[in-house]
């Protein structure tokens, strides 16, 4: 294994114990997909196993790792696709209105989405919805919620991720996710 400096960081293990959720937080906000961020980090920690040198700052290689996989995701994403030739529509020229907007029953699907979303919230206990509403509204970090309600970084981290798996429950019993 390629991990050189021996303390709380010196396993592969222990690495991951202390930094997979941040690298998940820090791959998800680059991604905005929760699978694919997913995979880029366990990448990064295949690939740091698999260094046959040892590497001095496994934490900062680990995030430049993260970031440059999802990079490469997100180019792989934006490949460009071949017009079809004249006469030749696609079923996504049939279904895409000219002017590019959504069509009336995709509004609708996500108004609905949006609707189904505040009704989970309001199913949440009072402080994980302030939690939610500080970390997706008004786009605070961690510590800057941490200061703003006197709780820890790591118990912010902990509710709000249990607060996430509460609401996408609520909303795969309403049949919005899967």
């Amino acid at each position: 294994m390629g991990v050189a400096s021996p303390g709380p960081e010196g396993s592969l293990e222990a690495l991951f114990l202390a930094l997979e959720s941040a690298l998940l937080r820090y791959a998800l906000r680059l991604l905005h997909d929760v699978a694919l961020a997913e995979d880029v980090v366990q990448e990064a920690f295949l690939r740091l196993e698999s260094q046959t040198e040892p590497v001095r700052e496994p934490r900062s290689w680990l995030y430049r790792t993260v970031h440059n996989l999802a990079v490469s995701q997100m180019r792989a994403g934006r490949r460009l696709e071949p017009l079809p030739a004249p006469g030749e529509g696609s079923a996504a020229e049939a279904r895409e209105p000219a002017d590019g907007s959504m069509l009336p029953d995709e509004h609708l699907a996500r108004w609905e989405g949006i609707g189904l979303v505040r009704l989970g919230m309001e199913g949440l206990d009072p402080r994980s919805r302030e939690l939610l509403d500080l970390k997706f509204r008004e786009e605070l970090s961690y510590r800057e919620i941490s200061a703003r309600t006197g709780l820890t970084e790591g118990h912010v981290g902990y509710l709000l991720h249990h607060a996430l798996k509460a609401l996408a429950e609520e909303l795969s019993r309403a049949g919005l996710m899967s």
